[in-house]
């Protein structure tokens, strides 16, 4: 498991969040090909109490896993009043395995649901499937596509009910 992994909340313009999303957008092209993850994404985004961004840090104060929700409401996007969307989730290559996604993922669905937000939806991609088996087992399903990726064929959208 985790233990001795802290986990804070900084922007997501944070030194330590911009290594990571350099990293997993690295990830991305690997995957995918292209650029990375082209989503437009501010900082205030993720500021309290319309989200939050995590980092995680291991035992020696390096920076091994992050994640971060924003909220969203009814758009042309395909959005819903209430939606908190997640974003950025990654664990570095080494420190996979240790359940540090789904403590993240925890950590956001609660922060999203003392918000106020009543649903989690997520966008990933079908080169993904570790994630999705993540999404899967933690009480996601698939739903109607939205987002930035919405007319990809590769685009999965998923969608998990935050209840009071």
């Amino acid at each position: 498991m985790s233990h001795g992994i802290q986990l804070h909340a900084l922007p997501y313009d944070h030194p330590d969040a911009l290594k990571l999303n350099d990293q997993v957008q690295l990830e991305y092209q690997a995957r995918y090909g292209g650029e990375g993850d082209v989503t437009p994404l501010d900082p205030a985004m993720f500021a309290s109490p319309n989200g939050l961004y995590l980092l995680a840090y291991d035992t020696i104060g390096a920076p091994i896993a992050s994640g971060g929700w924003r909220s969203q409401d009814e758009n042309d996007e395909g959005y819903s009043d209430g939606d908190a969307e997640l974003k950025r989730m990654y664990v570095v290559p080494e420190a996979r395995g240790l359940g540090l996604a789904r403590r993240i993922l925890a950590e956001l669905e609660a922060d999203a649901r003392t918000a106020g937000r009543t649903r989690m939806v997520l966008e990933t991609g079908d080169r993904q499937p570790e994630a999705i088996a993540l999404y899967f087992s933690s009480g996601y399903a698939l739903t109607e596509k939205f987002g930035h990726y919405r007319t990809y064929d590769s685009s999965r959208c998923m969608a998990k009910p935050l209840q009071p």
